[in-house]
């Protein structure tokens, strides 16, 4: 039996209706500016990416400045690596004005669009530019904290012009052979200016060094929550060619029925799901896959018929719907109208009643991504939210997008890693299962919910009575 609410929990609740969701926690006490340090190839723009759609997987508002756009918009065409000459003056003007354009737009961004973090992506090879950053950051009372590259071992330079910059639109159209020296030329221009952070000169500064892809990390005077999260993450990821296997349960009980949440175990068709993933996992030839679950029936009974070892993870366990657990949509609708109200607002932040939001159910999985970062090729067997969750960080999607991701039954999806992205391929196994997807309603926001206020709900009627 379900316990109704309080007078208080009613007038909390209708509050919130009327008012709608509360901000977006601030998870700084002021902007911070990740400022990229290093010579091209190292990296710089594939961290960007990546630790741009982590912060903001997190719900810290981040954006990436890319100077190297600037600088392709503010000039017809790329001609050669001539135009990075350091004695080129012409060319030295419109980089600095790229620069200070990209600045511009970092303080609009941050004043208008309300950002949290921005990634300054680009060169700063000098000392020079370096102290401009810091001195518009010192105006505009953003704190800056260095990410450095640095590369030893020249082959992983090699490998990263293969497999990222003969990509840029600099090269589009051009001979392999001959983009690849022009680089190369490019990269000496750079260096005979570059000044690298210094251990004693800088010591003042918050910095991360980072050598060889992530061998050896040099952290000084992190200075936040923040930077220490940001630290954590850096140093979990790597560049490691592999693949990441997501998939629903086989179809359990509960989904027959239409129910929410629950520990059922599967149903026939999800029994059957379970054999043939173990089939087509087998067929991938992964000697060193790794399998992991949740704690729950419906997982487990799924990893089993794979007939290898697995790890069980609470923090896969599906979203506690706390009282709905095992109602159908219907139901809830029937007997929480405005809390079914409430999640059609703002599904992403919507909690329930001694249950979890999606925003919850994101902390709980951090964990689970970083240590995804940190394996090579593993199968995640969980639930529909949690596999939302975990999408919605590989493909890069907003909070208003991630509880509508479409994660069916019986189907896996296959996440590769590539440059600056991942590459999604989606494999259904043929067998049949019912279709848990809800599509996001259209929500009427003038809607009157003044009805709710003083409504009692009765919430003690069992599941088999509705």
């Amino acid at each position: 039996q379900r316990e109704g609410k309080t007078p208080f929990e009613q007038e909390e609740t209708s509050d919130r209706l009327r008012e709608g969701r509360t901000s977006v926690p601030q998870f700084t006490n002021s902007p911070t500016m990740i400022v990229m340090v290093g010579l091209p190839a190292r990296g710089k723009t594939y961290i960007s990416t990546k630790l741009t759609r982590y912060l903001n997987w997190i719900g810290v508002k981040t954006k990436v400045f890319n100077v190297g756009q600037y600088r392709r918009q503010a000039t017809c065409s790329y001609n050669s690596y001539q135009f990075f000459r350091p004695d080129n003056e012409e060319a030295m003007k419109i980089r600095k004005a790229c620069a200070v354009a990209a600045l511009q737009d970092v303080c609009e961004y941050i004043s208008r669009e309300q950002g949290q973090v921005v990634v300054f992506d680009a060169t700063n090879t000098t000392q020079d530019r370096r102290e401009v950053i810091l001195n518009f950051a010192k105006e505009n009372g953003y704190k800056v904290n260095f990410l450095s590259f640095s590369l030893l071992k020249i082959e992983m330079c090699s490998s990263n012009l293969c497999d990222m910059k003969l990509s840029s639109p600099d090269y589009a159209g051009c001979d392999k052979e001959e983009a690849v020296a022009d680089f190369l030329k490019r990269i000496e221009c750079y260096t005979m200016t570059y000044v690298p952070l210094d251990d004693t000169k800088d010591r003042n500064l918050s910095y991360i060094k980072i050598f060889n892809v992530g061998s050896r990390y040099l952290v000084n005077r992190v200075q936040d929550h923040i930077q220490s999260r940001i630290v954590y993450y850096l140093m979990n990821i790597h560049v490691t060619p592999r693949s990441i296997y997501l998939c629903r349960h086989g179809e359990s009980e509960l989904n027959l029925v239409g129910r929410i949440g629950g520990d059922s175990g599967l149903s026939s068709r999800g029994a059957k799901f379970a054999s043939t993933l173990g089939t087509y996992m087998r067929g991938q030839c992964i000697s060193d896959l790794k399998v992991w679950t949740s704690h729950m029936k419906r997982t487990i009974q799924t990893a089993e018929a794979l007939g290898v070892q697995y790890e069980q993870w609470k923090a896969l366990n599906e979203i506690d719907a706390g009282v709905c657990e095992e109602m159908t949509y219907e139901e809830i609708q029937e007997h929480f109208p405005e809390e079914f109200a409430l999640r059609d607002q703002d599904k992403y932040r919507y909690r329930y009643p001694k249950g979890e939001s999606y925003e919850d159910l994101v902390q709980r999985l951090e964990p689970v991504i970083m240590e995804l970062e940190r394996q090579e090729n593993v199968l995640v067997i969980c639930h529909q939210a949690v596999m939302r969750c975990l999408l919605a960080y590989f493909l890069d999607k907003s909070a208003n997008e991630l509880p509508y991701l479409k994660c069916p039954l019986h189907t896996v999806l296959k996440l590769t890693p590539v440059a600056y992205g991942c590459k999604v391929e989606s494999v259904f196994l043929n067998i049949e299962a019912v279709n848990t997807h809800r599509d996001k309603p259209v929500v009427n926001m003038k809607y009157d919910f003044s009805s709710f206020k003083h409504k009692r709900l009765n919430t003690s009627r069992s599941v088999n009575e509705t």
